[in-house]
């Protein structure tokens, strides 16, 4: 039972750079560890935790801060170590989508390493957005390893208040 709280509490060494890979590695502690779980509900369950955390693995999410002034919607991220060709961002309907891709320069024996927080690799991150944007004049910045994203709102019908008449 240790293993496993190991496992999903993040506890375990590092072994590979590679979580996904680690995880298919570890097929076999895994079922050592449930030797004595009968039944194919339990062995479907083991399965099924072992896909999801594989799927997990697969893209990080990026942090971002979204606010509005009375006629633009800003969305701002740290995004250091990404080049703007890297850097993919799109539109549909009422969704942002930003996805990207931050590739380490070196490698590095696992090992070596003391800490390792840093996220490498691809991710993505998509919001709704609250109120209709001009597409065209959307406008994205990279300085000093912080994405703005300026969405102009769109010039619609104005908001009007209706008042609430008691009978």
């Amino acid at each position: 039972m240790r293993k496993i709280f190991k496992k999903f509490s993040g506890l375990r060494n590092i072994k590979n750079n590679n979580p996904v890979e680690e995880i298919e590695n570890d097929e076999q502690e895994f079922e050592e560890e449930y030797e004595e779980v009968d039944g194919d509900y339990e062995k479907e369950t083991i399965k099924q935790e072992k896909e999801w955390l594989a799927e997990d693995y697969e893209e990080g999410q990026l942090s971002i801060d979204v606010y509005q002034t009375p006629a633009e919607i800003i969305v701002k991220s740290t995004i250091a170590g990404v080049k703007p060709e890297d850097i993919d961002i799109s539109i549909n309907n009422d969704m942002l989508t930003i996805r990207g891709k931050r590739e380490m320069q070196e490698t590095i024996n696992n090992n070596h390493y003391l800490y390792r927080e840093c996220y490498w690799g691809s991710f993505s991150r998509s919001v709704i957005l609250p109120v209709e944007v001009e597409a065209n004049k959307i406008e994205a910045t990279l300085e000093n390893g912080i994405l703005t994203v300026t969405l102009p709102k769109a010039k619609s019908a104005k908001q009007i208040s209706i008042k609430v008449k008691e009978k």
